[in-house]
C-alpha cells in the first residue's frame, strides 16, 4: 500500500468516495485518510463542496486513527506524575493543547487552544478588564460562555478550544478557561476541587469568593458556603483549598474517560485511561 499521505487531488477524490458502501472501497478510503494528520479542517474550508452529516461522521471517524496516534506519541507525562506539575502551568497548558487536538473532530475549523485563549485575553484587556471579578463578568454574564446543560457529558466539553468557539462547556472546562485567561492578565484565580462540581475562587477586598462558572459565574461568599449544614468536614476542607494543575488534569481526564464511555467510544476511553496511568 502507498504509505505516502494523500495529496490534495487525491483528497478531493477520496471525499467523493466517502458515501460508497462497497467494503473494499470503504477500506481503501479509510486507509488513505488514516495517513493524514488527523486534522483536515483548514483544507476542507477551501473546498467548494459541503459534506453531508453522514459524510462528516464517516470522515471524522477515519481521521480519529491518526489523532489517537498523535496523542500517544506527543503525550509526555512529567517525571513524577501529576504531582510534579505543581505550579507548572506552561506544561499543563501544553497537555491541554494535545488533548484539544485529539478530541477535535478534524473537520471543524476553529482556532488552536492557545490562540483562542490569547484572543479572549486581548478582548478582555481591550474592554478594560483589570480584576478577576471583571473578567468573570466579561466571560459569564452575557452570551460568551455558558454551562452546557443539554450535553453535560459531551467529550468535547474537555476540548477548551471547541468550548471557546461554541460558547459552552462543563464546570471544569469553564473554570479552566477562566483561570487560563486570568493568568494571561496576571489575575489571581484559584481552582476549587469540590466533588461533582468544580468551581473557582477569587478575592474581593481580601475576602475569598467562590465562583460557579457553570451557573453564569454566580458569586458565593466562601464563609456562607462553609456554613451549610449539608457539607461534611472533608467537603469544607476542599472548599478552602486551592488545587494545583496536576490534580486539575487528573480530574479532567477522569471526566473525559467517563464521557467517552457514555458515548460508547471504548477505544478513546481506554486511551484516556492509559494517559491517567502515566500521571499516577
Amino acid at each position: 500500500m502507498n504509505a505516502v499521505p494523500p495529496a490534495p487531488d487525491e483528497l478531493s477524490a477520496l471525499l467523493r468516495l466517502l458515501d460508497d458502501d462497497t467494503p473494499t472501497v470503504r477500506e481503501r478510503v479509510a486507509q488513505r485518510f488514516a495517513l493524514c494528520s488527523g486534522d483536515l479542517s483548514e483544507w476542507l474550508a477551501t473546498q467548494s463542496r459541503s459534506l453531508s452529516k453522514q459524510e462528516k461522521s464517516l470522515l471524522s471517524e477515519m481521521l480519529a486513527v491518526p489523532r489517537r496516534e498523535a496523542l500517544s506519541r506527543d503525550w509526555i507525562a512529567p517525571s513524577g506524575g501529576a504531582a510534579a506539575l505543581q505550579e507548572d502551568w506552561e506544561s499543563f497548558e501544553a497537555l491541554l493543547r494535545i488533548l484539544s487536538d485529539f478530541i477535535h473532530d478534524g473537520i471543524s475549523l476553529r482556532q488552536p487552544l492557545s490562540d483562542a485563549l490569547d484572543l479572549l485575553a486581548e478582548e478582555a484587556a481591550a474592554e478594560g478588564v483589570s480584576t478577576a471579578n471583571e473578567l468573570r463578568s466579561f466571560l459569564f454574564d452575557g452570551t460568551r460562555l455558558k454551562g452546557n446543560q443539554a450535553d453535560y457529558y459531551d467529550p468535547r466539553n474537555s476540548d477548551l478550544a471547541w468550548s471557546i468557539a461554541e460558547g459552552w462547556s462543563n464546570p471544569i472546562g469553564l473554570c479552566l478557561i477562566y483561570m487560563l485567561v486570568g493568568r494571561r492578565l496576571n489575575l489571581e484565580i484559584e481552582g476549587v476541587n469540590f466533588p461533582g462540581h468544580f468551581m473557582c475562587r477569587i478575592f474581593e477586598d481580601g475576602y475569598p469568593v467562590v465562583i460557579d462558572c457553570f451557573d453564569s459565574g454566580q458569586l458565593h461568599l466562601e464563609s456562607t458556603l462553609l456554613e451549610s449544614p449539608d457539607l461534611t468536614r472533608p467537603q469544607r476542607n476542599l472548599i478552602r483549598e486551592s488545587v494545583d494543575p496536576g490534580r486539575i488534569l487528573l480530574r479532567l481526564l477522569n471526566n473525559l474517560h467517563v464521557a467517552f464511555e457514555k458515548a460508547g467510544r471504548g477505544e478513546d476511553a481506554q486511551l484516556v485511561k492509559d494517559l491517567l496511568a502515566t500521571l499516577q
